[in-house]
């Protein structure tokens, strides 16, 4: 209790220099009030006045002279570091969603965004594990961790794998930042310039942006609701001789979809005769209701690589993600991590670990995952009441994909409904395809608010009236 009333404190002393400085009235060399007349004034400890100038005085904003005080330093607005103006009329590309959440205000609405709401999130188990892990001892603070990571969350994920029916032992998983970090080291091994990778379409867009930064030949296979088109990926395959298929197999993003046991062989067959290499991003594992085929399950990893990640389950801040593959890719991933970033967040792959074995941690995902089915319900009734169909209705996890009426465009939806405040998903940043131009994705989780329909319903009739002229 001592402790949060000191840090209250120190918030209130920081607050008040802060203003002060932000303020018309001081200039550059203005002094600042005494240790003792601010301790007066705010009514705290000359130590907490102290450790506020002391942090004020480590940023650059204040400077001290020994027995004189302290000054302000330049001329600075603590709170004005100038984001980049958020431009509605910007080109709509794989980086549309990406920067339009990340960059806008808190007030705009997101049901296109990625991730699920703050409130959802198991905050006691990150601060529990948090704290947890502070109480490690010096040496696992601050030396590097064995290149693979951290070995009981490798474990842990080893034995997780299990419940896919995926067969991987610990010294296969390599701990990674995130994600994405994962799927650019594989490509870094596996791909050089003009090599042609597969992929969904629609899929991720992420994974378009990234594979462009790698200035791939890049070829969409259509996805239908059970997996990849068969004829369309092996004529591709004819043509192409691609090096990589980059897929979801479970709670496919954007569509919601599961990979079927009959197209998963079918793709393994012509993947091995091919020497191709299947990249199977598994980030949704935790909410799917249902098991879907893995390809790595049905064909092991001779074939195979999974990455996986924590930031849809458990935290977006707390980064970080695996790589599990055959043990000679492992050696030489481990070569082209050690060259490339070093290291990675060991403390982040202990909090991950001491949240995912704490109990509480099953019954959050059981009740996010009934949570979502209910959302999905509400938003897909909100959604077909305007004529906006799904186009199929998933099994569990967050996404809808769904089919404007009239043939409307989603992405001349989507610029005028973000001038209203509300950011929607267009099909444009999924696919290529002229079709998908009439597609919207959704997040139920982030799908409630009535604003969101009514913007919808205001705009689709104003370019269903524009397309009638």
């Amino acid at each position: 209790m001592k402790n949060i009333k000191h840090s209250s404190k120190l918030h209130l002393v920081t607050t008040h220099l802060e203003a002060l400085l932000n303020s018309q009235t001081l200039s550059y060399g203005a002094k600042l009030p005494s240790i003792r007349q601010l301790s007066r004034q705010l009514a705290v400890s000359t130590s907490t006045v102290v450790e506020a100038y002391e942090r004020l005085l480590v940023q650059g904003l204040i400077y001290t002279r020994p027995g004189a005080g302290y000054y302000v330093a330049e001329k600075h607005n603590i709170s004005d570091i100038h984001a980049l103006k958020i431009n509605p009329e910007r080109e709509v590309d794989p980086l549309w969603i990406s920067r339009q959440s990340l960059e806008s205000s808190s007030d705009l609405l997101k049901p296109g965004c990625g991730w699920l709401p703050s409130s959802w999130m198991p905050e006691k188990l990150m601060r529990k594990a948090i704290k947890e892990v502070a109480q490690s001892s010096v040496t696992d603070l601050v030396t590097y961790p064995h290149p693979l990571g951290y070995l009981p969350l490798r474990q842990l994920l080893s034995r997780k794998a299990s419940n896919s029916g995926v067969t991987v032992y610990a010294e296969q998983i390599m701990l990674m930042d995130s994600g994405t970090q994962a799927l650019d080291l594989i490509f870094r091994l596996f791909l050089k310039d003009g090599d042609c990778v597969f992929i969904d379409d629609p899929c991720y867009f992420n994974f378009h942006a990234l594979l462009k930064v790698h200035r791939l030949n890049i070829i969409a296979i259509p996805f239908e609701q059970d997996g990849p088109n068969i004829q369309a990926f092996q004529e591709a395959v004819q043509q192409w001789q691609p090096k990589l298929y980059l897929t979801n197999s479970a709670l496919h993003n954007p569509t919601g979809a599961a990979l079927s046991l009959y197209k998963a062989y079918q793709i393994l067959k012509i993947v091995e005769q091919q020497h191709m290499v299947i990249i199977e991003d598994d980030i949704f594992a935790d909410l799917e209701h249902h098991i879907a085929p893995r390809y790595a399950a049905l064909g092991g990893f001779e074939h195979v690589i999974q990455v996986t990640s924590f930031s849809k389950t458990i935290s977006a801040a707390i980064r970080c993600g695996a790589i599990m593959a055959k043990p000679i890719w492992i050696d030489r991933l481990i070569n082209l991590k050690v060259a490339t970033v070093f290291s990675h967040n060991t403390l982040n792959s202990k909090i991950i670990y001491a949240i995912l074995t704490n109990s509480q941690y099953r019954r959050y995902v059981d009740h996010l995952k009934i949570k979502l089915q209910k959302h999905m319900t509400q938003t897909i009734n909100r959604l077909t009441a305007l004529d906006i169909q799904p186009w199929l209705i998933p099994t569990g996890g967050m996404f809808l994909w769904c089919q404007l009426p009239n043939q409307l465009n989603s992405t001349a939806l989507s610029k005028a409904c973000f001038k209203a405040g509300v950011m929607l998903a267009p099909g444009q940043v999924f696919s290529q395809s002229e079709s998908a131009q009439h597609f919207l994705r959704f997040n139920v989780s982030q799908s409630q608010d009535p604003k969101i329909y009514q913007v919808l319903a205001e705009n689709l009739s104003i370019l269903t009236t524009d397309a009638s002229r």
